[in-house]
């Protein structure tokens, strides 16, 4: 028997190996989209809900981008986006910038700095698929400065999930804000100034992020891609129909569109699946 005969056994054992990994992913996100319809059945989501629905959906970002990207991006995506949130998120709490004066109610359980862990973890969750997102239209758009409109799409596409996240957390009761006033027209009760300081810090993170989280030519983004749709889709219809927001539902559903619909149509167009090096 040749060598290359004894070693094909390896490599078919292999192979299932290496798909039992990559759907580990998929499973978390599977459970992402299960707790989260779970949140109009229990009048807006329970504390508990709420934290394994970011520790699910921060997982498998985290998750995807260690199985297509390697350790390394998987660890700066922890660092940048989890560690850059906490940062400024504690900032935030002592000063009243960026986002202006608010306070945690203590729900959401153990906290680093003032922070509820699962604040980092949230920011981590959706960074990285907004990073996707930019890339993804980036690459169907070809500007002249990708790196440049990766960035602005990225965190476009980052801080118009906060029109739908920070009304549904205020209503459930996690945080509170100290002056709501002046508000985003049809967003009450939150403060203009936290969507602008969600805007800069997202600003910061993506262009961070685009160069610290390769972007193989080959890379399969379904997922990414498949849970920021998702949720662009998902906290539409229940703003409008579950949560009694419709207002809420209109600006946000237009805002993150602004980057949404193009995506869905580029995703219709081209697939989801690897992409072929131009």
């Amino acid at each position: 028997m040749s060598p290359a005969t004894r070693t094909r056994p390896a490599v078919r054992h292999r192979i299932p190996a290496v798909a039992t990994l990559h759907a580990i992913p998929w499973a978390l996100g599977a459970g992402v989209v299960g707790v989260q319809i779970a949140f109009p059945l229990t009048g807006g989501g329970t504390p508990a809900l709420t934290v394994l629905a970011v520790a699910l959906f921060a997982c498998a970002s985290v998750g995807h981008a260690l199985l297509t990207r390697g350790p390394a991006a998987a660890a700066g995506l922890v660092l940048v986006a989890g560690g850059g949130g906490l940062l400024v998120e504690s900032v935030g709490l002592a000063t009243g910038l960026p986002f202006g004066e608010y306070r945690y109610t203590g729900s959401l359980g153990a906290a680093v700095l003032g922070v509820p862990v699962v604040v980092p973890a949230a920011w981590t969750m959706m960074a990285y698929p907004s990073l996707i997102v930019g890339r993804r239209l980036v690459a169907a758009l070809r500007p002249r400065r990708p790196r440049l409109v990766t960035t602005l799409l990225g965190a476009w596409a980052l801080t118009a999930w906060d029109v739908f996240l920070d009304p549904q957390m205020v209503d459930a009761g996690h945080w509170y804000w100290l002056d709501p006033t002046p508000s985003l027209p049809g967003v009450p009760g939150i403060p203009v100034s936290n969507f602008a300081g969600w805007l800069l810090v997202a600003l910061l993170v993506l262009a961070a992020l685009d160069r610290v989280v390769p972007d193989p030519h080959a890379g399969d983004d379904r997922l990414p891609l498949a849970l920021w749709a998702w949720t662009f889709l998902s906290s539409t219809m229940a703003a409008a129909v579950f949560f009694g927001r419709p207002s809420v539902a209109l600006v946000g559903g237009l805002l993150m569109g602004l980057v949404g619909v193009p995506l869905l149509v580029v995703l219709r167009r081209h697939g989801s699946g690897p992409r072929v090096p131009a």
